[in-house]
């Protein structure tokens, strides 16, 4: 088996500035400029995630990043005031706000989801205590 350093993931996206704002400026995570126009994430709790110009990008039809958070009514409503669109997916019931409600149904997180200018799929949830 090799032996492995390190690992981080990689997200391909079409338009590096509009990725830049959206996880800047938007979600508020730090992203640092690094070489060949690609761009670093510093995820909360640690690691991060790298940013690549893909000009013939395809979104993935799955959730490629999660956020958690504590309270997941204030990020939403944080987030939606920052302009960010919840997506409602059929099979879930959603509340007002966009958010599924699986604590309280022992069903998994408080889960509401989003996508970045590239239509990557972002999860933001709220696990039980």
């Amino acid at each position: 088996m090799p032996d492995y350093v390190f690992a981080f993931p990689g997200l391909g996206v079409p338009d590096i500035d509009a990725a830049r704002t959206f996880y800047r400026d938007v979600l508020g995570l730090t992203v640092t400029d690094e070489d060949m126009g690609q761009l670093s994430i510093d995820l909360p709790g640690g690691g991060w995630v790298l940013l690549y110009p893909k000009p013939d990008h395809t979104p993935a039809t799955y959730t490629a990043l999660n956020l958690e958070v504590a309270d997941i009514d204030a990020a939403v409503d944080e987030l939606t005031a920052r302009g960010v669109q919840f997506v409602r997916y059929p099979g879930f019931h959603h509340d007002d706000r966009g958010i599924v409600r699986g604590i309280a149904a022992g069903q998994g997180p408080d889960i509401a989801w989003c996508t970045d200018p590239a239509g990557t799929i972002i999860a933001v949830l709220q696990n039980a205590d």
